[in-house]
C-alpha cells in the first residue's frame, strides 16, 4: 500500500484518539474540573486550536507533499506530538486519558517508522 495513504491514516487515527479523549473528558466531568483549575484565556484556546489543527493538516499534507518534504514533515510532527504528550502525560488524572495518550504516541511512532522507511 502507498506510504502516503498509510501516513494519512495514522494521522486520522491520532486525531480520532484525541477527540475520543475530549469526549470522555466532557462526559466524565473531568473537563469541568480542568477548567476550574486553569484560567483558560483566549490565548490558551488559540494555542489549543493550533495544536489540534496540526494533525488535521497532516492528514492532507501526507497525501500531497512531495516525498522528501512529506517524510520530514511526518517525522518532525509525529516526534513533536510524542514529546508534547509525554510532557503532558502526568497532568492528566484519569487512567483513560493516560491510556489514550500512550496509544496516540504509539501511532505517532508508527508514523515515524513509515515515514522513515518511505521510498
Amino acid at each position: 500500500m502507498d506510504a502516503r495513504i498509510i501516513l494519512s491514516a495514522t494521522w486520522v487515527v491520532v486525531m480520532l484518539i484525541y477527540l475520543l479523549g475530549d469526549v470522555l473528558r466532557i462526559y466524565s466531568g473531568d473537563m469541568v474540573k480542568m477548567q476550574a483549575d486553569t484560567n483558560f484565556t483566549q490565548a490558551i484556546w488559540f494555542v489549543a486550536a493550533v495544536l489540534m489543527l496540526l494533525p488535521i493538516l497532516m492528514v492532507f499534507l501526507s497525501l500531497v507533499l512531495p516525498q522528501p518534504a512529506g517524510r520530514w514533515a511526518n517525522i518532525i510532527m509525529a516526534g513533536f506530538f510524542i514529546l508534547f504528550n509525554l510532557a503532558g502525560l502526568p497532568t492528566y488524572p484519569s487512567f483513560y486519558d493516560k491510556f489514550l495518550l500512550v496509544v496516540s504516541m504509539v501511532f505517532n511512532g508508527v508514523t515515524i517508522w513509515y515515514a522513515w522507511n518511505w521510498v
